[in-house]
């Protein structure tokens, strides 16, 4: 039996022990509550003043309203399909250039723009800047798209540009014929009303984004690098301003994407003896391999949510969510595994959180009497910032588990550098600055692309690329894209050309601002 002062001495330490995890604990919570009502990185460039520019207001009349929406809607008619790098609809994409020169003659007549033909079909813009001491930009688009059927279910015909309700439907209305013609229709109009740039830069279109980009994008990238280019920013294609479609977010908010996953489809196989159907092994090649396919759908990747641009995301919108999103959202320090596994609940956001594996496609069998010799199946891996394409693969040898089914890489990349998003980033902050012009009841963060886009093979002449489009995306409306019923609101499309007219004069500023708070969370 333990003595009277060993029992005392024991309860007063635990005692201590108990007021220390209750200050610790209290200490904490003091610290995320604090944190929850001052975190708002937004605050420093909201009171900034920016440098004055003499900006030409985006004020069109009714006949060239009209004739947005005409030259708009004829560029949605033409079916400028990549069905494969192989396969691309030529005439097509022979028709879209004549039509670029009917629609924008200012812009292929200016003596500030150079226009060059690249890869048969892709197009590279200069336009010469009044300084050329300011390094250029570049705003980047596609022309091609993704093949789409009538039959499918579609509203209107995807290739009609028919409107229903004040929306254009048609396939590239937001994959990505509203950036290709959004984006000359704005520099068109900007040469008619006499503008300058004083900042040069350059516009790219690729024809063939769809699948893959290697003829078109790269060609562009050959032609920059051999000209010594280097460049300031890239905008291309990629997020969206979302409303309604994040639980808990008080208001619509926009999205810039400052990377993209990576990329991996890998192929599985198991090969066998074989034979009557009648006479059938304890395992088949289907059986085994069907087996190694289910043990990497039943063991996903490790969840990663907070240590990639996703972080960033929550922090500039934290200030915008309803309690208790807000309180987890500001201390992700605390939180994120908490936030990573509520996003992993659903697969549109489980993205978030990890190395995505999908399973596409399986192949196996002739007869239905015939054991199958060879058994196929496909996965596809969309890789988290915070992984590398090796890992993931190594994983998949572990998870796979069994040397009777053979793992083969078919392609794949690592995730894209994350471009930079502070208050010093001058590509992300003039594009903040141009997406709050246009929209100012937004709110701005930073994002990751869950799809890949033609920008990733700039990586070597820009170290900051982003991915925007002032699409304005409500609940389903991203299942459009590549989906049935690919539509814009005539409105929506409107701001787009506002967008990029407002974006080009804005890059004329030289410098960012400094902030007028510097210390603005706790």
């Amino acid at each position: 039996m333990a003595a009277p002062g060993t029992k005392s001495r024991l309860f007063r330490c635990l005692k201590s022990i108990l007021y220390a995890l209750l200050f610790i604990t209290i200490s904490i919570l003091t610290i995320a509550t604090l944190r929850t009502f001052s975190l708002n990185v937004n605050v420093g460039f909201q009171l900034a003043d920016w440098e004055k520019t003499n900006q030409i207001r985006f004020d069109i009349s009714q006949r060239q309203r009209e004739e947005v929406f005409k030259n708009f809607k004829e560029a949605i008619r033409i079916p400028t399909v990549s069905y494969s790098p192989t396969d691309i609809n030529a005439t097509a994409l022979h028709e879209f250039s004549r039509l670029l020169r009917k629609a924008f003659p200012t812009v292929f007549s200016s003596s500030l723009v150079q226009h060059e033909v690249v890869a048969d079909y892709s197009h590279l813009f200069t336009v010469q800047g009044s300084q050329p001491d300011l390094v250029p930009y570049m705003l980047l688009a596609h022309i091609d798209v993704v093949p789409a059927s009538e039959s499918d279910g579609w509203d209107a015909p995807p290739f009609s540009a028919k409107e229903i309700d004040n929306f254009i439907y048609g396939r590239g209305t937001l994959d990505d014929k509203e950036c290709v013609m959004g984006i000359l229709q704005a520099l068109e109009y900007l040469l008619l009303k006499g503008y300058r740039p004083q900042r040069g830069f350059y516009i790219g279109l690729g024809h063939d984004e769809e699948v893959s980009g290697l003829n078109g994008a790269l060609n562009i990238v050959r032609l920059l690098k051999q000209r010594n280019v280097q460049l300031s920013f890239l905008l291309d294609e990629g997020l969206l301003v979302v409303d309604g479609v994040m639980k808990g977010l008080d208001g619509p908010a926009a999205l810039i994407g400052v990377s993209e996953k990576g990329s991996a489809t890998v192929k599985l196989s198991v090969t066998s003896v074989p034979g009557h159907s009648s006479m059938p092994p304890r395992e088949s090649s289907i059986g085994i391999l069907a087996a190694a396919v289910k043990r990497l759908e039943d063991n996903p990747m490790p969840m990663l949510f907070g240590q990639g641009p996703e972080r960033g995301t929550f922090e500039h919108l934290a200030h915008k969510f309803i309690f208790p999103i807000r309180f987890l959202a500001s201390n992700l320090w605390l939180f994120a595994p908490i936030v990573g596994r509520l996003l992993a609940l659903k697969p549109e956001t489980n993205a978030f959180s990890r190395t995505t594996t999908a399973v596409t496609m399986f192949n196996a069998g002739v007869k239905v009497n015939v054991l199958p010799s060879v058994a196929e199946a496909y996965v596809n891996f969309r890789i988290h910032s915070a992984q590398s394409l090796q890992e993931v693969l190594d994983l998949v040898d572990s998870t796979v588990g069994d040397q009777r089914v053979k793992v083969e890489v078919v392609d794949g990349f690592d995730p894209l550098p994350v471009s930079s998003y502070s208050e010093t980033s001058y590509g992300f902050q003039i594009i903040k600055k141009s997406i709050l012009d246009v929209f100012p009841q937004l709110t701005v963060a930073p994002g990751i692309c869950v799809a890949n886009t033609d920008s990733r093979h700039f990586k070597d002449l820009v170290a900051d690329i982003y991915r925007f489009i002032p699409i304005w995306a409500k609940a389903g409306d991203a299942q459009r894209i590549h989906g049935i019923n690919e539509r814009i609101s005539k409105k929506n499309y409107e701001d787009i050309v506002g967008f990029y007219f407002t974006l080009i004069q804005n890059c004329d500023v030289k410098e960012l601002p400094e902030t007028h708070s510097g210390v603005h969370e706790f």
